[in-house]
């Protein structure tokens, strides 16, 4: 009675650490050629098992190979091919899932994860759990066209591109065309970015791109036809950075022309007696100047009309002369007027 009670125990002791212990992951998993995959492999810890080793094996081909070994001493690496690409987490207790990054198709096969605890009485545990792995290329998307920073309407001479981008599994090849899908078409280009050194007006017209990868569809995918249009402008297209260039040269002219108006307004009312001749002169009005850029001084003329009086006292003698030169002037215009009335007489 009691082996079988305690046989009991024991079966049910196995029963719950093989459900703690047990592996869990996928069978079968899908990677893209070039982008990064999780082989998981998870278990439930208990504290009455310590974990020894986990071993990752590839077996590709009929022949295995270890990938990943970690134990008590670290993390390993043992396949070359995957140094630098593969490795195991350490945040989660239980996980010991295999990270592969930037897949080869050759990474394709049957990957085991292995995992051995040591017990309490010092036996070994170990569980094995397999995940399938297959690398695909991806075939490419229609692409698209996206023109350049002068849009699809672009002057006579000017530089622009054009350029087709697509997704998908790398390498993926471009092709130009002139023309639309279906009808007549030119080839131009085997490039991605279609480029324009100096447009002319034959260049004028609609284009379309075709991208195609080596994915085992082999699909070839076509963009939508765009229309450049070039554009033969009247007049002289400057360049930006010399209309730049010449704004800045008509501003700081103005700024100057304002900062010599300023200043000889400014000059003038210093010195409202004083201007400056550049060339010499006779003036008149009581002006007067020493040669060329010499400052002239202004006098306000007199009247023609005013008479110089004195106030220094007059002798009588020239009283009496006076008054003869002013008596003889009469008898003169006198006698001027008489001769001309006589000559108005004559037939």
């Amino acid at each position: 009675m009691e082996k079988l009670v305690w046989l009991v125990v024991f079966m049910n002791s196995f029963t719950t650490f093989q459900a703690i212990l047990e592996l869990t992951g996928t069978h079968d998993t899908e990677g893209t050629w070039k982008s990064s995959i999780t082989l998981p492999c998870v278990y439930g810890p208990s504290q009455d098992f310590v974990q020894q080793t986990v071993i990752w094996t590839l077996v590709r081909d009929q022949s295995p190979a270890t990938v990943f070994r970690r134990d008590s001493s670290g993390d390993h690496i043992l396949l070359s091919r995957y140094r630098g690409r593969v490795s195991m987490p350490n945040s989660r207790p239980g996980d010991v899932s295999l990270e592969i990054e930037k897949l080869e198709v050759r990474d394709s096969g049957h990957y085991t994860c292995k995992v051995t605890w040591r017990a309490q009485d010092k036996s070994l545990l170990t569980r094995e759990r397999t995940t399938t792995v297959k690398v695909v290329k991806v075939a490419v998307t229609k692409p698209i066209v996206r023109p350049g920073p002068l849009g699809f309407t672009v002057p006579k001479g000017a530089r622009t591109s054009l350029t087709c981008s697509a997704k998908g599994s790398p390498p993926i090849t471009y092709r130009w065309f002139k023309g639309e899908p279906g009808g007549d078409t030119v080839l131009v280009s085997n490039h991605a970015v279609l480029m324009f050194d100096s447009l002319r007006t034959s260049d004028t017209g609609k284009y379309y791109c075709e991208a195609e990868n080596r994915a085992s569809s082999q699909v070839m995918q076509q963009s939508d036809a765009v229309q450049l249009t070039v554009r033969d402008y009247q007049g002289t297209s400057l360049p930006l950075y010399l209309i730049i260039l010449i704004v800045v040269l008509c501003v700081a002219v103005v700024f100057v022309v304002i900062a010599v108006v300023l200043c000889r307004r400014k000059t003038k009312k210093d010195n409202p007696n004083e201007v400056t001749d550049h060339n010499s002169k006779n003036l008149t009005g009581g002006e007067t100047c020493s040669g060329v850029n010499d400052k002239c001084t202004y006098e306000e003329a007199k009247s023609r009309g005013e008479n110089n009086y004195t106030s220094q006292p007059v002798k009588e003698n020239e009283y009496e002369t006076i008054g003869t030169v002013k008596n003889n002037d009469y008898a003169t215009l006198g006698k001027a007027t008489a001769s001309e009335y006589e000559l108005g007489d004559v037939p």
